[in-house]
């Protein structure tokens, strides 16, 4: 399957990597690497995720950092979209169903 990626999704990654890279350079690589490494794992197998209460919408759980990534995933055209990705401590769009 194809990732893709919303503007709000980059706009969210962009805002994590700035933030920890202030604080710690080799801490904000680590921190990509974990999401990416997902992410490669979500193409895999798109429905790992957890459904959410919005219809279509899953949360995948990133290893070691603990990020949430939602995404809908698009069968028709073997797609993931990546919608957004967020600290856990941060108030959420989306919730569990």
């Amino acid at each position: 399957m194809k990732l893709g990626f919303t503007p709000q999704a980059i706009s969210d990654l962009i805002a994590i990597a700035e933030y920890i890279r202030a604080r710690n350079p080799a801490a904000a690589l680590a921190v990509r690497d974990a999401i990416l490494e997902s992410l490669q794992t979500l193409t895999l197998f798109p429905e790992i995720g957890r459904q959410q209460t919005v219809e279509g919408v899953r949360k995948l759980i990133t290893r070691k950092y603990r990020y949430l990534v939602y995404y809908s995933v698009d069968r028709a055209n073997d797609e993931i979209a990546v919608l957004t990705v967020q600290h856990p401590a941060r108030r959420r769009e989306y919730r569990d169903a």
